[in-house]
């Protein structure tokens, strides 16, 4: 079993920063990818970033590539999302997740979730 919580969402002002947390604990076969999504109010839920945490390997969406960064530090079980140069569309419910495969984007692949936490970002 692999236990998953994000912490760190807030209120920021548009063009600030933000770091998420996230504790993946409990390595398995089925977690080595650590992956973040984010669902805003209407809007389906969407891969922003996931990392490899055996090898750091890292893939973004276009949207937010360049301006956030996934890290991980394995001695404490931690992957983080670094968000800069927030923008009020970037308002939404972050989610952390752990799953097989740090390359494929699809939700199906993530096995294990966070409840969420919530940015929110002024303009």
């Amino acid at each position: 079993q692999v236990h998953v919580a994000e912490s760190g969402g807030g209120l920021v002002q548009a063009g600030g920063s933000l770091r998420l947390s996230c504790v993946v604990a409990g390595r398995t076969y089925s977690s080595d990818a650590g992956g973040w999504f984010r669902q805003a109010p209407g809007k389906e839920r969407e891969f922003i970033g996931s990392i490899s945490r055996s090898s750091g390997s890292t893939k973004y969406a276009d949207s937010v590539k360049g301006r956030f960064t996934i890290t991980r530090d394995n001695a404490n079980d931690m992957v983080y999302l670094q968000m800069n140069s927030l923008k009020p569309e970037d308002t939404a419910v972050y989610y952390c997740a752990a799953g097989r495969r740090w390359f494929d984007t699809a939700e199906s692949n993530y096995v294990y979730w966070g409840q969420g936490t919530q940015v929110t970002v002024s303009s």
